[in-house]
């Protein structure tokens, strides 16, 4: 049987004998009023941090030397800068694929689903699966590349003691925009020495993470980079001088993405030591 049911909500319970109540929120003393379109439209999907070994998750580079992309899923507590190596763009397709979160499921699948959607059949150049990965798996995880477009292994470590810690000592600083034009395939230096000291750098930063040895981290964190200098040198580009700034007050630093400008990232020995963006790593 068909109910001629009223738009208006209010119309309808007073047609049908029912009390039609507003509750209304009142927020605590400082905090802002909030609608429920404008939380609808709040986007919590994280970005990434690339923290070691990437280029890996390229087939051109672990054919060379197989070796994990270590990465960080952090909630947007910041609007990061397009191209700066926080992984924007995978994040936009996100975006379009669930608009405000990350959908409740089976987190590899979701991840296989948002990089299908990214590289369609057709694309020239593949974005690298370490960014749907660190965009959808939460907290801390290591992703084994051996010469295919998505890992043979993936390993988390969401312990929160090892999440605190990492929150703890590093930070982020912007960096001028991208040259026009940038191309960090411009000069390039493809061999199995320099892939294997990226993916030995990236498996020694994993341990010191699981193990909260700062020191090692630190000094991994900055061999990492360092070998994706040799792999690609135009990734250092213009943030030389940046490094030169803020080495004194940091133990270890890296570029969050193929380089040419973004962020920094720098690990730090006490977190007062230096003004920057502080990370919250997604827990869930």
């Amino acid at each position: 049987m068909k109910t001629d049911i009223p738009r208006s909500k209010e119309t309808f319970c007073k047609k049908e004998g029912i009390e039609y109540i507003i509750s209304r929120r009142i927020p605590k003393e400082g905090l802002p009023t909030r609608s429920t379109t404008a939380l609808r439209k709040e986007c919590r999907i994280p970005y990434r941090i690339d923290l070691a070994g990437g280029w890996l998750d390229q087939p051109f580079v672990s054919r060379l030397y197989p070796g994990p992309v270590i990465t960080i899923c952090i909630e947007p507590d910041y609007e990061f800068n397009d191209r700066s190596g926080m992984s924007t763009s995978t994040r936009k397709a996100a975006m379009t694929l669930w608009q405000t979160d990350i959908p409740a499921g089976d987190r590899e699948q979701l991840a296989r689903i948002l990089f299908s959607y990214e590289n369609p059949p057709g694309t020239e150049n593949i974005s690298g699966s370490q960014d749907s990965l660190g965009i959808v798996m939460p907290g801390l995880n290591r992703h084994y590349y051996n010469g295919g477009y998505w890992p043979i292994e993936i390993q988390p470590a969401n312990d929160n003691d090892v999440c605190d810690w990492l929150e703890e000592h590093l930070c982020l600083m912007p960096l001028p925009p991208r040259e026009t034009g940038y191309n960090a395939f411009r000069e390039t230096n493809l061999t199995t020495d320099n892939a294997r000291a990226l993916s030995e750098a990236a498996e020694q930063c994993w341990q010191a993470a699981l193990s909260k040895d700062i020191d090692t981290f630190a000094s991994a964190f900055v061999a990492s980079f360092e070998a994706q200098r040799a792999l690609f040198p135009n990734t250092i580009n213009c943030v030389q001088d940046v490094i030169d700034e803020y080495k004194q007050q940091a133990i270890g630093w890296k570029l969050c993405g193929a380089g040419g400008g973004g962020y920094l990232c720098f690990v730090l020995r006490h977190k007062d030591d230096m003004q920057g963006l502080r990370i919250r790593i997604r827990r869930e």
